[in-house]
């Protein structure tokens, strides 16, 4: 008989799920110069990877990318961390959602994917095996 007041806790022992955690957010830049001055300033240091394509900061372990081809009307992108992006995209369409952007190697073997739920969110998987919490 349960204590009254407290709450049972679900066994996850038998639960697996495909998501090992946040690993990236990545916000719209169309003027990338003005936005990475104004993180480096808010963050109080430099990216770690600079390209006019894309700009990357490793905050405590995570990345916070500036892109300046994405439409600021989309907002933030976050990627969540998986250990097979393919699966993890198999299993979000299996479950209703639609391929938004396919599965691809964006360089330096990270792979990443979107899709949209049925409830019309972006959700991004992330493989990165540079990938390391501070």
């Amino acid at each position: 008989m349960p204590t009254p007041g407290l709450v049972a806790l679900r066994d996850t022992s038998e639960m697996s799920s495909p998501l090992l955690g946040l690993r990236t957010v990545i916000y719209p830049a169309p003027d990338l110069e003005n936005a990475k001055e104004w993180w480096s300033n808010f963050l109080g240091f430099e990216p770690y990877f600079d390209e006019p394509f894309y700009v990357g900061f490793n905050v405590e372990g995570y990345e916070l990318g500036l892109l300046p081809d994405a439409d600021p009307a989309d907002g933030a992108q976050t990627y969540w961390g998986v250990a097979d992006v393919r699966q993890a995209v198999e299993r979000a369409i299996a479950h209703g959602a639609i391929a938004v952007s396919a599965v691809a190697d964006v360089g330096d073997g990270i792979v990443t994917a979107t899709v949209r739920t049925p409830s019309g969110s972006v959700v991004g998987f992330i493989f990165n095996p540079h990938f390391m919490l501070n």
